[in-house]
């Protein structure tokens, strides 16, 4: 039985790694680290396909330490007191290097039992994950560990891996490929940065090829189809959804429409439509705001529409809502709220100004004031309708904060026309006291 290609491909020296050249290439530091033979504690940070594996493997065979792997996902804490029981016996007389797989889905608990063994040093710790570590694993490991993050595969580091494969499959099944021209390129392009993909879409068009004489004919049609949606790296629960939306806010704020649809492409493609919705309606407000205010009212009607009609037909209202946005001016003077709220959280803000109270504030006994239009009465509130041009001084914000200043008008021509207007009205007043 042939053993799956990308196991027979799996580099063993550095030099045959594909990528990762910030970090593994002549002068990269976790090169440097494991060619030292002193290798620390690493935790290795990235999307699947990228060499994790395959680096912790090399990592062991450049130790003289017994190797023993766990995989997260399947392993449990009775594995992690097996490996524990074999200090000091003949099974690790020079230590172990325990290389754990997915560590994410080991629980607080289950990563604290091996806290003591690290740093006593008689565990040498390898890990990795496809999820931020500083989300998921166990701070007091972090901090004994160095983290590196592997990063997608370029097409042009996958290539050269791609065309080893095919040579392989060549030798085993005795044949002679002809491939149409831009089959490897494709392939090599829709795997997302990730090998293992693509040496997978590879064993599938040589199992699918049609064969004659010898000679196995893989056309481009047949990669476009192998090919199709690999490139998608999406977990609606993951770093990546969270990545795709920062990054579609990010380039719709820095007025980037072609970026903005790239990215809300990627959500619909993952069938993702409801994160977008909220996603845009959170930047009307955020990133567009004061400086044109009908962006929500139409990002919201475009958001109702996608809802309505469904995927694909919801791409429509979502690509007008999303290049209005990113077209639009910018402000982010809402914003201000967070100033308010961080007075509030501070403990500074408390009470009410008396003229704002009810009208219990001056007693039963007190003589009416001015009333609003459901006919409360104060005798220290002065309403704002009976004075000329509906304003006139007074104090609203609590005397604790009297004086704080949280907005400021944005330098965009809505706010800026807002600003002029209130000018104007206070200028007016002084003139006329």
């Amino acid at each position: 039985m042939n053993r799956p290609l990308a196991d027979e491909l799996r580099p063993r020296t550095l030099d045959e790694v594909v990528g990762q050249a910030h970090i593994l290439g002549q002068r990269g530091l976790l090169r440097r680290l494991i060619e030292s033979g002193s290798v620390p504690n690493l935790i290795f940070y990235g999307p699947s396909g990228t060499g994790k594996t395959t680096v912790a493997n090399i990592v062991a065979d450049r130790t003289a330490r017994t190797f023993r792997k766990i995989n997260a996902t399947s392993g449990s804490t009775a594995d992690i007191r097996d490996v524990i029981a074999e200090r000091g016996t003949l099974m690790a007389q020079n230590g172990t290097l325990l290389y754990i797989d997915e560590i994410q889905y080991f629980s607080k608990k289950q990563q604290q039992t091996l806290l003591e063994y690290i740093e006593d040093g008689s565990i040498r710790l390898v890990a990795s994950t496809t999820e931020n570590p500083f989300f998921y694993v166990y701070g007091a490991i972090l901090s004994r560990s160095t983290v590196f993050e592997f990063k997608p595969v370029a097409r042009e580091d996958a290539l050269p891996a791609i065309v080893r494969a095919v040579a392989i499959l060549e030798r085993r099944n005795g044949l002679t490929c002809k491939a149409e021209s831009g089959v490897w390129e494709h392939v090599a392009q829709s795997c997302g940065g990730d090998v293992r993909k693509a040496l997978n879409a590879v064993e599938v068009l040589f199992g699918t090829g049609r064969v004659i004489d010898g000679t196995i004919a893989i056309t481009l049609e047949d990669a476009v189809t192998a090919g199709q949606r690999s490139a998608m790296r999406y977990d609606r629960g993951g770093d990546e959804h969270y990545d795709i939306l920062s990054a579609l806010q990010k380039s719709i704020r820095g007025s980037d429409p072609d970026a903005a649809l790239h990215y809300l492409a990627r959500l619909l493609e993952a069938g993702d439509m409801l994160s977008a919705c909220r996603r845009l309606l959170v930047i009307a407000s955020e990133d567009v705001g004061l400086a044109y205010p009908q962006a929500a009212v139409i990002v919201k009607a475009c958001c109702d529409n996608a809802r309505e009609l469904g995927l694909p037909e919801a791409q429509l209202p979502l690509s007008q809502a999303v290049l209005l946005l990113a077209t639009a001016p910018k402000s982010n003077s809402t914003l201000a709220i967070n100033k308010a709220r961080a007075d509030i959280a501070s403990g500074k803000a408390y009470g009410f100004p008396r003229a704002l109270q009810n009208v219990h504030a001056d007693g039963a006994d007190a003589s009416p004031g001015t009333g609003d239009t459901i006919g409360h009465f104060n005798a220290k509130y002065l309403y704002p309708h009976d004075f000329p041009n509906h304003w006139t001084p007074q104090q609203y914000l609590p005397d604790s904060i009297k004086g704080a200043k949280y907005y400021e008008y944005g330098d965009n021509k809505t706010e800026q026309s807002a600003k002029a207007y209130w000018d104007a009205v206070m200028a007016q007043h002084n003139t006329n006291l």
